[in-house]
């Protein structure tokens, strides 16, 4: 029978809550899926939620706290996955969300994990390097007993990288008292790290953007593309793309948007702002206002950088033909509604950012085979997994008459659901 547990309300008020986004979705597709309160009461419920805190002598001698978080969704389907993010505006509802996420993420492309996601309350731009490293060791340290290969296993994210990886890696090393590439993922080559990690993501989102254009009878060399985010995942998307042949006409950043018609030359966009520092007074394009640029008239439109900027005060002025969530939870539920009314089709956050979790886990495989793979058949196993994802999603929007993102969201809770049946419940 369907949950009788009653469906989240998303308001104006609460609509850019991402624990209340995710539940909102979640609670759509289980009603779809007729599966029962039980059920969804154990796949809605976190494992753990694991809040610390965290002394820093700090460089002038004085001593901070800072509150750290680590939330284990699901570990149905395999140990916990996701990233470690440090930002003054972490909160555990964040945390809550995205590990959610992560658990969706990893069984919509049929990866054998379950979703974790740590945080911690910091900004990083004011830590010198010791400081970081202090308290990265210290976070570390306090959620120790609670990570690891089989257990969960942490990966970068926001203000995070493969230096923090790496001490990550070296202080749960020192306390096994032996090396252990697999506790996280996202680290340097040298460590353990894998061929094509740094490019997944943003080649993941290529990837299933050429399956959509082709959906939809769109040839990718005419496709015009705004991408919002010029980071590790943004960034990376356009490089890749611009080399494919798509037209970038824009890029937007939190301090200003780019913009040429003819499209943008992204290797020296890239330069330009390793040289200045902003992406701003490019020659090779015009300045824009970043809002305005986000509702240029273009085939794709890819949100790179961080939740909530397609909310229902703007999704009737975008003007894609195809959105592809290249970032986490960036449209919000009372978004989708109008999204759905314009005939957008939307490559949903769990299925498009997949790329990068799916490399991390052909990482873990190696670190645990001790035996690493060339770039080429990291990115041919990669292009497989998307390509299968793509059509899985697609195909169970068509049979069960949803959008992608419902759709996408029955697959991952029918999966893990299942997972669950066969295990049964230990008591």
């Amino acid at each position: 029978m369907a949950t009788s547990t009653a469906p989240v309300s998303i308001s104006l008020e609460n609509e850019k809550n991402p624990w209340l986004a995710a539940a909102a979705r979640f609670d759509e597709a289980a009603l779809r899926l007729k599966l029962d309160d039980g059920m969804c009461k154990v796949l809605r419920t976190p494992t753990k939620e694991i809040t610390v805190n965290i002394p820093v002598a700090l460089d002038d001698g004085r001593l901070e706290v800072f509150t750290g978080y680590r939330v284990q969704h699901s570990l149905a389907r395999g140990p916990a996955k996701g990233g470690i993010r440090f930002a003054p505006d972490v909160t555990l509802d964040e945390v809550r969300a995205l590990a959610s996420w992560m658990t969706w993420k990893c069984a919509v492309v049929n990866i054998p994990f379950g979703g974790g996601k740590g945080g911690v309350i910091c900004d990083p731009n004011i830590l010198s390097e010791l400081e970081l490293e202090k308290l990265t060791r210290r976070y570390t340290s306090e959620i120790m007993d609670f990570i690891g290969p089989e257990r969960d296993v942490p990966a970068p994210d926001v203000n995070t990288n493969e230096k923090i990886m790496a001490w990550i890696m070296d202080t749960y090393s020192m306390h096994q008292r032996h090396t252990t590439t697999g506790v996280v993922t996202g680290k340097p080559m040298a460590l353990g790290g894998s061929r094509g990690r740094p490019e997944a993501t943003g080649r993941g989102c290529m990837m299933v953007t050429l399956k959509a254009l082709k959906q939809l009878g769109i040839p990718y060399d005419r496709a015009r593309v705004v991408i919002q985010g010029f980071g590790n995942v943004g960034g990376m998307a356009a490089k890749l793309m611009k080399a494919m042949g798509f037209h970038i006409v824009a890029i937007v950043e939190y301090d200003g948007a780019v913009y040429n018609s003819s499209g943008l030359d992204i290797a020296a966009l890239q330069k330009h702002r390793h040289e200045t520092g902003s992406i701003t007074g490019f020659a090779g394009g015009e300045d824009m206002d970043k809002t305005e640029a986000m509702f240029l008239d273009c085939d794709v439109l890819i949100p790179a950088a961080t939740e909530n900027v397609i909310t229902s005060q703007n999704a009737d002025r975008l003007r894609c033909q195809i959105l592809c969530e290249g970032a986490n939870g960036p449209t919000t539920p009372l978004a989708d509604l109008i999204l759905a009314d314009k005939n957008v089709f939307v490559i949903p956050d769990i299925l498009a950012n997949a790329g990068g979790v799916t490399v991390s886990y052909f990482e873990w495989v190696q670190d645990r085979q001790g035996f690493f793979w060339n770039e080429q058949l990291v990115n041919s196993r990669l292009q497989e997994i998307m390509d299968e994802s793509f059509d899985a999603v697609v195909q169970y929007a068509e049979k069960h008459h949803v959008n992608n993102r419902i759709a996408a969201y029955m697959l991952a809770l029918d999966r893990v659901a299942n997972a669950i049946r066969l295990r049964g419940i230990y008591a």
